[in-house]
């Protein structure tokens, strides 16, 4: 399969390539559910998919895929919350790969995908309770709840300014309550969806998809996540939802403190809230 870039290699070469992280960690929107993730040491992505092909009719890609991932200039891992392919997709991780790091994934990824051009050695099943040391970044591997996946995990990414955590597709469950105990989360990221109307076997339904308005903060009281950024919103056609909506139904909870909104492209710092432009316009 072919991957194409919608944006040829300038932001690639220019922002994800081209900013010198000098401290802290930086980190790059690359649409649906997917990051990079820099520090001056570390680079790894979490759930990365770059494909425009569509394996169901009446779903396809809104957003632009801003690189090609053979173009990456580092990668020491690569992190799969579940598997669907829009999180779990070999071509798209494949090529990351190529720097020596492995994929990290539930078995059920590597069990529902042909992950036969992927060798052994770059194949690593985690489980909730793993932790794993790359460069100067602590992943843990925890609990979640996604009732359309056959294996689901978050991620808590910990660095010495700041944790990070990644909810994949899970929606509120106890494991969260369990990880906002555990750690102090300030930057964190879960999808954000609505009802969509989608056709299975010819027949047009209704079918619940990701966390509406209110479980996203159901969801950022449970793990006290001071940043929330809503992911996927924007990733099918069928079903988008309006972040806005998020502001009003967090008005009366303690979390999240700032919701930010997020474009394919755009570079966050852990250590300072806001989105930071682009190299290209200027940098910091």
């Amino acid at each position: 399969m072919t991957i194409t870039s919608d944006w040829g290699e300038w932001w690639a070469r220019e922002e994800l390539n081209g900013v010198d992280v000098e401290e802290g960690v930086s980190l790059w929107y690359l649409g649906v559910a997917g990051w990079a993730i820099r520090t001056p040491e570390t680079a790894i992505y979490i759930d990365p998919y770059f494909s425009t092909e569509r394996d169901r009719e009446y779903v396809a890609r809104m957003s632009p895929v801003p690189m090609e991932p053979q173009w990456a200039d580092a990668c020491d891992a690569v992190f799969c919350t579940h598997d669907h392919r829009d999180h779990f997709w070999p071509p798209s991780f494949g090529p990351l790969l190529d720097h020596g790091g492995a994929v990290h994934a539930p078995v059920e990824c590597f069990e529902n995908f042909d992950v036969s051009a992927i060798g052994e050695a770059k194949r690593t099943v985690v489980e909730p309770g793993d932790s794993y040391e790359v460069g100067d970044l602590t992943v843990h591997v925890r609990g979640g709840y996604d009732p359309d996946a056959d294996g689901t995990v978050t991620y808590v990414i910990e660095h010495e300014t700041g944790t990070i955590f990644h909810g994949g597709d899970n929606r509120p469950c106890e494991a969260f309550h369990e990880i906002g105990s555990e750690f102090d989360i300030d930057l964190g990221m879960l999808s954000y969806g609505t009802d969509a109307r989608v056709v299975e076997d010819g027949e047009v339904i209704t079918r619940k998809l990701y966390n509406d308005a209110d479980e996203m903060v159901e969801a950022a009281n449970a793990l006290g996540i001071d940043r929330l950024i809503p992911e996927h919103w924007r990733r099918w056609r069928s079903i988008h939802a309006d972040p806005g909506a998020l502001s009003k139904a967090a008005t009366t909870f303690e979390y999240p403190h700032v919701i930010e909104e997020v474009e394919v492209g755009d570079r966050f710092r852990l250590d300072r809230p806001g989105v930071v432009p682009p190299a290209r316009l200027g940098g910091e």
